[in-house]
């Protein structure tokens, strides 16, 4: 068997390529690069199908959380809360704007503990930030309703979760903001990097365009210092045409969960669960391995399949937190996380041979 990667973003590209090759060469012929007819339409098209008034388009992902809390006016002296087993921008999200993340605790699920976010709120609390993490859609009843007590502000970092529904209710349509990124090997990805966001208050849309551009609404007339965030017309024009396959990713990205959850049987796999009331659109496949994870990914390897650890080293443990002054042990739900999870490979295109020998090489490991 040929080496397996973890992800592929190849075999999307050549399912539809046609389509992509004509609508690239659409927008080189177009003459016209940044901020055009590509992302106003793109920005329409999202917005309709997270179910939102507005959606603006970025940069990136990480553009997309920090815009959000610059926007919301979040800054210096604030507080937000944000689950302590994310990937390290969601809390540079905060963090660029001066703010102070407060971790909680991940759940069974992986997502936020929500029995543990209202002993965190304080006077300083502004704000939660919610991440749907590895594809699935947090517990939203839940977090919305302490939003709503506590008159805090909501933040979704849908980075992982394109299309993933709470209640039947897309991620990105909950709170103040929706963040998305577009990397190239998330579910939606671009061609490059990309993000945008969604939210139904027009006032916040407006902001976020005059940030995206240079703190500007009129060329030359800077009303604030802003960003150069823009979401350009060839990644815009990309993502329509990902956008009208994303519902077809998403199954495929299911049907390949199902296989294996239904065929993976060692008994060190812990296998990933979805909590009653979410779906999953499985950005990644996470199972959790105790005591022999990194011993059990090099026996992976040899078998010619490549795995990644999501994510090694918790934000609060990172060189770049160190400021925070939060020491080893003090969360230790999010530390075990980081020493057992392993993601699988998982990708559009993926073949039925390659799954089943994930699933063998996996129920052969003693």
């Amino acid at each position: 068997m040929d080496n397996i990667m973890q992800s592929r973003m190849d075999r999307g590209f050549l399912r539809h390529q046609d389509e992509y090759e004509a609508k690239a060469l659409e927008v080189l012929r177009s003459g016209w690069y940044i901020l055009g007819k590509e992302v106003e339409s793109f920005e329409e098209e999202f917005a309709s199908y997270v179910g939102t008034k507005y959606s603006v388009g970025l940069a990136s992902g990480l553009d997309a959380l920090w815009l959000a809390f610059k926007v919301l006016g979040i800054g210096e002296g604030d507080e937000v809360i944000v689950q302590g087993n994310t990937y390290i921008a969601s809390v540079m999200g905060i963090t660029i704007n001066n703010a102070t993340p407060v971790f909680v605790e991940p759940d069974e699920y992986y997502q936020i503990d929500v029995s543990k976010i209202e002993e965190k709120i304080t006077d300083k609390t502004k704000a939660i930030l919610v991440v749907h993490l590895y594809g699935q859609a947090a517990r939203m009843d839940k977090i919305t309703a302490l939003c709503k007590k506590y008159n805090l502000r909501l933040v979704e970092d849908c980075a992982q979760s394109h299309g993933a529904l709470f209640d039947g209710k897309m991620t990105g349509s909950f709170g103040d903001i929706g963040c998305f990124s577009f990397y190239p090997s998330k579910n939606m990805g671009a061609f490059g990097d990309a993000g945008a966001i969604t939210t139904n208050d027009p006032e916040l849309a407006r902001l976020m365009k005059i940030y995206r551009n240079y703190g500007s609404e009129k060329r030359y007339h800077n009303m604030v210092v802003g960003a150069n965030s823009r979401l350009d017309e060839m990644q815009a024009g990309l993502l329509r045409v990902r956008l009208k396959y994303i519902e077809e990713i998403n199954n495929e990205r299911y049907q390949i969960s199902r296989k294996y959850a239904e065929g993976i049987t060692n008994p060190p796999v812990i296998k990933p669960q979805v909590a009653d009331g979410a779906t999953s659109v499985w950005h990644q496949y996470v199972i959790r391995v105790k005591d022999r994870r990194d011993e059990f990914m090099e026996y992976l390897k040899n078998n010619n399949i490549t795995t990644i650890i999501h994510y090694p080293i918790p934000p609060h443990l990172s060189e770049a937190y160190s400021y925070l002054g939060i020491r080893e042990g003090a969360l230790p739900i999010t530390e075990s996380y980081a020493n057992e999870v392993l993601s699988l490979p998982i990708y559009a295109g993926m073949t039925d041979e390659e799954q089943t020998y994930v699933i063998d090489c996996i129920n052969s490991f003693e």
